[in-house]
Formats: structure tokens, C-alpha cells, sequence
């Protein structure tokens, strides 16, 4: 069966949209998600207020000069009908429907006076937006049962206006254009255009505002007011037929109560009853697309279809901003109840997660796809910056500085073996030259360490709710690794400096024998000598280059990171008990206020997928 065929379930969507509505109207976020309404903006002294008050059939709105709206209000309408017993009243053996209203923000207050309705809608305005005629975006929900509505939403704007008047601010129509923007460029607002017959319709700011949003016309249907004012001699059939103005739901005339119908205590029955003999006398082809209860009942198929032709993309949108706040709420954590249980847990996390980095098995976003961290950032200073530049160390040997040596260290008569004091001086020179690059190791190392620690902690998202702990977390670690720096530079001093304590001309790499064979001496005596000390030297130096370069690795992963590896969760732990937990664990007021809002947000989203369901269900 069509949907459109069934009007207990359409007005069912209605009634929908608005539980959805006010769940997030109470939340004071009123655009969280964008739901299918009704958006009535018009200038001042369009008629607005009149329009409404036909529509529910009575007076209930403020009236006065200059901006009287200063709030969004939205306006359901539910119609009570007398087959449904919650809205029947029995008395004295008659049966009467009510009629009353209620404020979103006075829950379980019933407003059965209208006048009393008005007066809540003035203070509730002074209450948002102040005294001073300016506008607040927060809006007023009311809602009205009443068995002479359709079931309905819409939402009223403040009257365009140009000028500041009187006490309004200076940029009262940057407000109200900020306001009315804010509603109509919801792709699901059907934009309900208020302009006046006798004027230029080319000048009508509200058609103007609704252009801009909505150029071709889609999503607009335009009130002509004030027809029966028009100079005599003109009409307005060229505008009511589609000709002047582009817009495809739809032009509607509307005959309004005058100021002097007010003050003659004219009912809004009785203006009905003139407006349909206007519309009857004068545009009798058209009159019955014109008028208050055509408008009534255009708008309430078009918000009900719109609604109908809006849920799949709505269910997406909630399904989705639903997912995005509950990581919000879980980024932001739980209230914190057990800060033992807290302090436990981000250490572990961090205890094991310093090990994937080091170890190379960090598969989480910390690991930067263009730079490398943690342990294949080690690697590459080990093998590849450490080696390099023990490979560019060559021995440094000058064969006229051995002749030198040799020549000065002799007697009146020539020595008959150089002096094996030379051999070691010599060797010990170079070996002094590693010192260099073995530091250089550790420094690199140590910066290194540096900056995991700091995206160590900078990926436990749940350190940005407690500032405190973080700055502690990260001044423990940066000490406990400026601990160990000292640890792995005497080790490495230590290593060069037993190198340079003994030089062991047995040590089975080293063969005097070889060195002597690998070439063939043709000098005079001393300057033979000479050769073959550089080439002895020349042999030793690799060993020992070979063991520095096996060895510094070896002791800043010993010192330095095994030993951080091995001990962060016991350093960690034992330091951060002896602060102040209570202080530590003080989160920022923003997490707090982050966290409260994603739990509202869920809730309200929670309801509103609820009820896409059930209405999905209905169908």
C-alpha cells in the first residue's frame, strides 16, 4: 500500500521528527543533526505572526513594533482527534476536545490559556536573548494539541530586517542573516517564504535569503499576504498562478487579520470564513489552492513526505555521528572512581607498547610510514651511521714521521731493531680516534630514545584527559633515560680505554709473519723499519676497529635501551606513587566537558535511531 494512503502512519513521522527534535532541543545543540523542517523567514510586517495564528486557530503569539521574535520558536502542532481518548474531556454528559500547550523547557506544565502562552514565549525570549531587543539562536519549542490543526512542525524566524531601530544592536541584521543561514542551508528545510502582495515581489528579502540556498526553486514555497491591500486595478493572479516567482512547491495567497481587525476583536474563525469569500470572489479559479486551511494542509503533506523521502539518508547520518561520539566518549574515558586501577593500566599499556616500538612489532599510528622509530631506527645508527664512519677511519700514517721517530729514539750509533714502544704509540693513536664515532653512537642513540619516549606518550590518548600525569609520565621517563646516558658513555670509554691498555700483538686475527709477507722491502735500513711498522699497524688497527664496531652496539643496548625496556613499568610505578594521585588524576575541565556532552549526544542519538526504527517498523 502507498505510504501517502495511510495518514495515521505519515502523521506518525511528524510526531516522529519531533520527539527527535526535542531530544536534541534539550540538549541546547538544536542543529546536532540535520532533520526535515519547515523554515518560515519573512521581513518585518509581512505577516508572519498572523499566518501562524490562522493556522492554529488562535491568538497566541507577541505582538509589537520592531523585532518581537528574537528567538527561533518551533511550533508543533498535534491534532487532537475525538476518536483518540487521551485528548477528549468528558463533562456534564458532553464530550469536548482539548486544547492546550506545552514548553519544552517547563515539562509537565500545561498551558490551557493561550494569553498565559503568549506571556511565556515574552519571558522565555528576555530569559535567552536579554532585554535588549537582541537575537539569541537558542530556540523556544512549543508545542500546541488542538482539534483545529493539522499535525504539523514548523520553525518561525526573526523578521528580516536593515536597520537597527530604537535599543536593537547596531549589527541586528548580521545576527539575524547569521540565524536565518544557520536554519535554511539545511538541505532538509523546506523553506516557507513569507512576502507581501503589495509590493515589488523582486525586492522580497525573504525570497532573496531562500535563492541563495535553494537557486532553483526545490525546496521553497512562498505566502503571498496581504493580497486584499493591493492598489485597485491590479491583482495578484500572475504571482498565485507560478508566473513571477520560481519556486516549484508552490505559491499560496493568505488573507490575514488587519491591525484594526485586531482591535475589533475579530475572531480567526470569522477571518477564515472572510478569507475563503475573498479568494471565492476574486480568484475563483484558483481559489481552492489558496487560503489558510489549503496552507495548512499543502504544508502538512509536504513535511510529511519530505520526512518519508529523508529517512534513509537521516538513519545514515545518525548511524554515523552515533559511531563518531561513542570513540569521542571512549577517547575521553569513564569518570575516575579507581585511580589505582588508572595509573595500573596506562603503565601496563605504555610497558608493552615501549617493547613493540623497541622490538619492531608497533603496528599503530605512532609508526610513520615516511621516518623511522624505535627499534629499525636503532638498526639504522648501528649498521649503517655508526659503520660508516668506522669505515671512513683509516689509519693515519705518515712514513717520514716513522723514520723521525725512530731516528730520534736512537743512540750515536743506529739502533739495530726499532723500538717496540713505537709500534704501540702508533696503534694506541688510532684506537684513540674511534672514541669519536663510539660517543657520537650513544648520542644519537640517546636522542633517539628521546623521541620515543615522547610519542610513547603522546599516543596513550587517554594521558590528554590528565595533564598532570602526563608531564609526569614523561619528566619519569626522560630522567630515568638521562640515567642511563652516563651508564652507556663509561661503558664505551671504558671499551676504548681497555683497548688502548694493552696492545696483544697474539691475538689470533694479528700475524706479524703476514704483514711482513705482503710486500717486498727495497729501502736502505731505517726507512725499512719504518715500512714495516706501518704495515703492522696497518694489521692491528682493523681488529680492534672490528671489536669497537661488535661492542658499542652491544653496550647501548645493554645500558641504555634493554635496561629502560626491562625496568620502565617498575620505574614508572615506583615514582609516580610517591605524588599525589588525587592530583595526578584531575582531569582538564575541557575532557570533562568533552566526555558530558558525547554521553548527551549519545543518548539523544540512541533515541533517535530508536525511533527511525520504529517508524521503519510501522511501514
Amino acid at each position: 500500500m502507498d505510504k501517502s494512503s495511510r495518514p495515521e502512519i505519515m502523521e506518525n513521522l511528524i510526531g516522529a521528527i519531533n520527539k527527535i527534535q526535542d531530544v536534541f532541543n534539550a540538549l541546547k545543540v538544536p542543529n546536532s543533526i540535520e532533520l526535515p523542517q519547515i523554515v518560515m523567514l519573512g521581513s518585518q510586517s509581512t505577516g508572519k505572526s498572523s499566518v501562524l495564528e490562522s493556522i492554529v486557530h488562535r491568538p497566541f503569539l507577541p505582538r509589537g513594533s520592531g523585532i518581537v521574535t528574537r528567538c527561533p520558536l518551533v511550533l508543533q502542532l498535534v491534532e487532537c482527534k475525538m476518536d483518540n481518548r487521551k485528548y477528549r474531556k468528558e463533562e456534564n454528559g458532553t464530550t469536548e476536545i482539548q486544547e492546550w500547550g506545552e514548553f519544552l523547557h517547563l515539562k509537565d506544565e500545561i498551558f490551557s490559556d493561550f494569553d498565559l502562552i503568549r506571556k511565556e514565549i515574552e519571558d522565555q525570549t528576555d530569559r535567552l536573548a536579554g532585554n535588549n531587543k537582541g537575537i539569541c539562536h537558542e530556540p523556544i519549542n512549543l508545542k500546541i494539541y488542538s482539534p483545529n490543526v493539522v499535525t504539523l512542525t514548523l520553525v518561525d524566524l526573526p523578521g528580516i530586517t536593515k536597520v537597527a531601530v530604537g535599543d536593537q544592536p547596531e549589527d541586528i541584521e548580521d545576527q539575524i542573516k547569521k540565524l536565518v543561514m544557520l536554519y535554511i542551508e539545511n538541505p532538509l528545510s523546506i523553506i516557507l517564504s513569507v512576502s507581501t502582495a503589495n509590493t515589488d515581489i523582486a525586492n522580497s528579502e525573504s525570497l532573496k535569503y531562500a535563492k541563495r540556498v535553494d537557486p532553483e526553486g526545490d525546496r521553497t514555497l512562498a505566502i503571498l499576504t496581504k493580497i486584499d491591500l493591493m492598489d485597485k486595478g491590479t491583482d495578484a493572479m500572475e504571482m498565485l498562478s507560478g508566473q513571477v516567482i520560481p519556486v516549484k512547491l508552490g505559491i499560496i495567497g493568505i488573507i490575514n487579520r488587519s491591525q484594526h481587525d485586531i482591535n475589533e476583536n475579530k475572531t480567526i474563525d470569522e477571518q477564515l470564513m472572510d478569507e475563503k469569500a475573498f479568494f471565492e470572489k476574486n480568484y475563483k479559479e484558483i481559489a481552492h489552492r489558496n487560503g489558510i486551511p489549503f496552507l495548512s494542509k499543502r504544508l502538512s503533506e509536504l513535511l510529511m513526505n519530505h520526512i518519508s523521502d529523508s529517512l534513509p539518508n537521516l538513519k545514515l547520518e545518525v548511524a554515523n555521528k552515533l559511531s563518531d561520539y561513542q570513540k569521542l566518549h571512549d577517547a575521553c574515558g569513564e569518570e575516575v572512581k579507581d585511580r589505582d586501577k588508572i595509573i595500573v593500566g596506562i603503565v601496563t599499556k605504555m610497558t608493552k607498547f615501549f617493547s613493540e616500538i623497541i622490538d619492531g612489532k608497533c603496528t599503530k599510528k605512532i609508526t610513520d610510514v615516511k621516518a623511522l622509530c624505535g627499534g629499525p631506527k636503532f638498526r639504522r645508527i648501528f649498521d649503517e651511521l655508526f659503520t660508516v664512519a668506522l669505515i671512513k677511519i683509516e689509519p693515519e700514517l705518515s712514513i717520514a714521521d716513522i723514520v723521525s721517530y725512530i731516528s730520534n729514539n736512537g743512540g750515536p750509533r743506529p739502533a739495530v731493531f726499532a723500538p717496540e714502544n713505537l709500534f704501540n704509540n702508533l696503534v694506541k693513536e688510532q684506537i684513540e680516534r674511534l672514541r669519536e664515532p663510539a660517543l657520537k653512537c650513544v648520542e644519537n642513540s640517546y636522542d633517539e630514545m628521546g623521541k620515543v619516549i615522547l610519542k610513547l606518550v603522546k599516543e596513550q590518548h587517554v594521558l590528554a584527559r590528565f595533564n598532570v600525569l602526563e608531564k609526569k609520565i614523561y619528566t619519569v621517563l626522560k630522567n630515568f633515560l638521562n640515567d642511563r646516558l652516563p651508564a652507556a658513555k663509561e661503558a664505551t670509554n671504558k671499551l676504548i680505554n681497555t683497548e688502548l691498555s694493552s696492545i696483544n700483538t697474539n691475538h689470533p686475527d694479528f700475524s706479524i709473519e703476514a704483514a711482513l709477507k705482503e710486500d717486498t722491502y727495497k729501502s736502505v735500513k731505517i726507512e725499512k723499519d719504518a715500512e714495516i711498522i706501518e704495515h703492522l699497524v696497518k694489521h692491528y688497527f682493523p681488529i680492534v676497529k672490528k671489536t669497537v664496531q661488535d661492542q658499542i652496539p652491544k653496550i647501548i643496548m645493554h645500558e641504555m635501551i634493554k635496561y629502560m625496556k626491562d625496568n620502565i613499568e617498575s620505574e614508572l610505578l615506583g615514582k609516580l606513587y610517591k605524588e599525589n594521585q588525587l592530583e595526578m588524576l584531575q582531569e582538564s575541565e575541557e575532557n570533562a566537558y568533552r566526555r558530558e556532552n558525547a554521553k548527551a549526544m549519545i543518548k539523544a542519538l540512541k533515541v533517535a535511531k530508536e525511533t527511525i526504527e520504529e517508524i521503519e517498523l510501522g511501514y
